[in-house]
């Protein structure tokens, strides 16, 4: 088995080194290790409840009645069109959305058309935030630490951006890869701290995971913008949807910066099969069974980490988010990743590479309940092992 979890490591970090920072694909892991059938993909941080909900309206909206051909063969509206009957639906003028082929494209726009000089980026983070900066901005770490259970002081984080004279910062909320989370609270103390800023950008692709009270509300901060215009809201719909393969996300930003996007040829960039999901997401009947569905998965999450806090050789780290990160005190996490792989068939994200955590660790997605079971089974054995 050693030399079966040894081949494993190896083919990963070939796999790797044509990734980047971001983890392979479940397809290229599958078809690198000769795997036919993954039983659990714990890497992707996507919501499985959604995807059923996206595909059961696909299929009645588009497949059972033969309207599918039209969002395939023509092109969809442009950016434009998008955003004036996306827009009726919330407090955000038309003229202060983009959308784009994934909340990746919109980071990289972002990066490279509006932030110059210098940025702070809280780490460990997601990786395109220092990875797409222009060259000639100067990257600010502000490191979180494992001690205070990488939970963050805002005090500590806006005298440190001051202090430095940084122009730009990005925050994710919940963070990702530990799953920590700023309140609204929080998030207005920074804001008008640090309304000198050129850009404050906070990338909320997981709030939809996250929750302030027992009550597990929609966590939903776009209306901020209407108080602070150096703010960018970015908003993947990968991850809360179940959808990262129809590729879509919005962004919220001052008109200015609207228009400098599309001047530079941002029109289609949204998919037929996106622009039918941009519909959905405004469609009552469907936004009444998500809801139903997202606090399910809630509830599903703090179950499955409740169930892990139990393991005597992992620590579990603090989150709000659908993922958790863990710390493998006894083996290193490219041992545990290879076993979880080889034995379980079991996909998670190795954190080897990730800037700013000293250490082993992993990072875990919840499933559905009947996968979380077979993950929580899968650590109990790597933990008696032990």
């Amino acid at each position: 088995m050693k030399n079966t979890t040894k081949i494993a490591i190896e083919k990963y970090y070939e796999l790797k080194n044509n990734s980047g920072s971001h983890s392979p694909s479940l397809s290229s892991v599958m078809d690198s290790m000769g795997i036919d059938k993954l039983q659990i993909d714990a890497c992707f941080l996507s919501n499985p409840y959604a995807t059923d909900l996206f595909e059961e309206f696909l299929k009645k909206d588009l497949i059972d009645t033969g309207k599918l051909r039209s969002y395939l063969e023509f092109y969809p509206p442009q950016v434009k069109e998008i955003a004036q009957w996306f827009s009726k639906n919330t407090v955000i003028s038309q003229k202060n959305f983009f959308f784009g082929n994934g909340a990746e494209e919109i980071i990289e726009s972002v990066l490279q058309s509006f932030v110059k000089d210098s940025i702070c980026v809280v780490i460990p983070t997601f990786s395109s935030y220092y990875e797409f900066v222009q060259d000639g901005t100067k990257v600010y770490y502000f490191n979180l630490k494992k001690e205070n259970n990488f939970e963050i002081n805002v005090d500590e984080l806006i005298d440190f951006v001051l202090d430095n004279n940084i122009k730009n910062i990005v925050l994710i909320n919940p963070n990702n890869p530990n799953g920590g989370f700023f309140s609204e609270l929080d998030l207005k103390k920074i804001l008008e701290r640090l309304n000198g800023l050129d850009n404050i950008i906070i990338d909320q692709s997981f709030s939809h995971f996250a929750y302030e009270d027992d009550s597990l509300n929609l966590i939903n901060f776009d209306s901020l913008f209407l108080d602070y215009q150096n703010l960018i809201i970015i908003k993947s719909m990968s991850k809360d949807f179940g959808i990262a393969g129809l590729r879509v996300g919005y962004s919220i930003m001052h008109q200015d910066k609207v228009e400098k996007l599309l001047s530079k040829g941002h029109l289609w960039n949204v998919s037929g099969l996106a622009v039918y999901f941009l519909e959905l997401y405004h469609n009552k009947d469907f936004t009444s069974r998500y809801e139903v569905i997202r606090k399910k998965y809630i509830l599903n999450t703090v179950h499955f980490m409740s169930e892990l806090k139990n393991l005597s050789n992992f620590k579990l780290y603090p989150s709000r988010a659908n993922f958790v990160l863990i710390e493998c005190l006894n083996l290193t996490a490219d041992e545990v990743f290879a076993r979880l792989l080889v034995n379980d068939g079991i996909y998670v994200r190795n954190c080897s590479d990730k800037i700013g955590l000293e250490g082993e660790f992993i990072r875990v997605a919840s499933r559905s309940f009947e996968e979380n079971l077979k993950i929580v089974n899968a650590f109990k054995e790597l933990d008696n092992d032990y």
